[in-house]
């Protein structure tokens, strides 16, 4: 009796899910986020994309799949994500979401060079943001053996795509440290890993999981403490894990 009435009492990903992607739509609005920047995290589900059978690259929810977020560079909330392939319609979602959750004000985006958003920012944003993309010059040395790590960084190429940015406030690099946390907490998103997902259902309620738990809960060392959500002036008050799970 007692297993039984634990087990209906745990909290399944599905509707932890859920609870995080309401929570992340009533709470993100009328941001004030005037310096974004975009990007993308690869992994995979069920099996890697040079896996898949015929039959199997029919399925959208199976092989490689992409993280698309975007990231706030003073206050380092995520206003907006989406989970799907690296295409227009993944792209698409993101800024929709990111329209949605931003107070009106022009805001400046960064991103690579992915040749996606130049359709996608146009088509949703128009004349109303200022876009540049930062290209990043490596240095051309052996791999060697046993090295996981891409060469060193030589230079940058900075080109404005839309607007007038700030060519002084054209950067990546909060985005892709944003990179680096999303891989130490989610083992699914770490190269060289057997903790992939089998099902999307499950990935798509993780990384939910993550970005609301990332928002409200976790206290940012660059903020003295705050949690980006707090920062951003979305809530005043410190969340809880049982916040955010609730009666799930």
């Amino acid at each position: 009796m007692a297993l039984r009435s634990l087990k209906t009492r745990t909290a399944g990903p599905g509707r932890v899910g859920k609870r995080c992607d309401g929570l992340m739509a009533e709470h993100m609005r009328d941001l004030d986020c005037r310096r974004l920047e975009l990007d993308e995290l690869w992994t995979f589900c069920g099996k890697k994309e040079g896996r898949l059978s015929p039959e199997e690259k029919l399925n959208d929810e199976l092989g490689d799949q992409y993280l698309f977020f975007a990231i706030d560079h003073d206050s380092k909330l995520v206003p907006a994500w989406a989970l799907g392939k690296r295409d227009h319609v993944t792209a698409l979602q993101l800024l929709y979401q990111l329209r949605r959750s931003l107070n009106g004000t022009r805001p400046q985006f960064s991103s690579d060079a992915w040749n996606g958003y130049h359709e996608t920012i146009g088509a949703l944003f128009g004349d109303s943001v200022d876009w540049a993309t930062l290209t990043k010059e490596y240095e051309h040395t052996a791999a060697g053996r046993g090295r996981y790590a891409p060469p060193r960084v030589s230079g940058t190429i900075k080109r404005i795509e839309l607007g007038r940015p700030n060519e002084d406030e054209i950067c990546t690099s909060i985005v892709e440290r944003k990179n680096l946390t999303v891989r130490t907490m989610q083992r699914r998103f770490t190269r060289l890993t057997v903790a992939f997902s089998r099902k999307w259902a499950n990935l798509r309620a993780a990384c939910a999981l993550h970005f609301c738990y990332y928002n409200l809960v976790w206290q940012h060392r660059s903020l003295d403490g705050l949690t980006p959500a707090m920062a951003a002036g979305v809530t005043p008050n410190l969340w809880s894990v049982a916040d955010l799970v609730g009666d799930c």
